[in-house]
């Protein structure tokens, strides 16, 4: 599930990125995944298993996206855990999804249909 080839910032030493690697949850090291034509770029990052060592590590690592970006904007950090559904909330409404599609004709009633379809939150999570 990892890609080909990373994007590291320059100021980042390989030595730090592989040392980092083993304070992720799952060593899943911060990724590059996305950039904008005007210097933003989306990187995700997991967890930091140790809390003691969160802070220093986080710090490192937006400075070094910082020093990066081409007009050094600074780093905004959201947690997506906390904002986001998991995978098997997503799951869920997916199957509550198929289930309305298969089990309840639409021509029934078409005010019944929509509130099931809104109960299902499928519309909600792929917004």
């Amino acid at each position: 599930s990892l890609p080909e080839y990373f994007v590291v910032p320059s100021s980042l030493a390989d030595q730090d990125l592989k040392l980092y690697s083993y304070s992720f949850i799952g060593r899943r090291m911060p990724l590059w995944s996305w950039n904008h034509p005007n210097g933003s770029a989306l990187v995700r990052m997991a967890n930091i298993k140790d809390v003691l060592q969160q802070r220093r590590i986080d710090q490192r690592i937006c400075n070094a996206i910082t020093r990066s970006h081409p007009l050094r904007s600074d780093v905004y950090k959201s947690d997506l855990d906390k904002c986001l559904p998991n995978i098997q909330e997503i799951q869920a409404a997916h199957i509550k999804l198929k289930q309305l599609c298969v089990n309840e004709p639409f021509e029934e009633t078409e005010e019944k249909w929509l509130s099931s379809l809104e109960n299902t939150r499928w519309l909600e999570y792929i917004r």
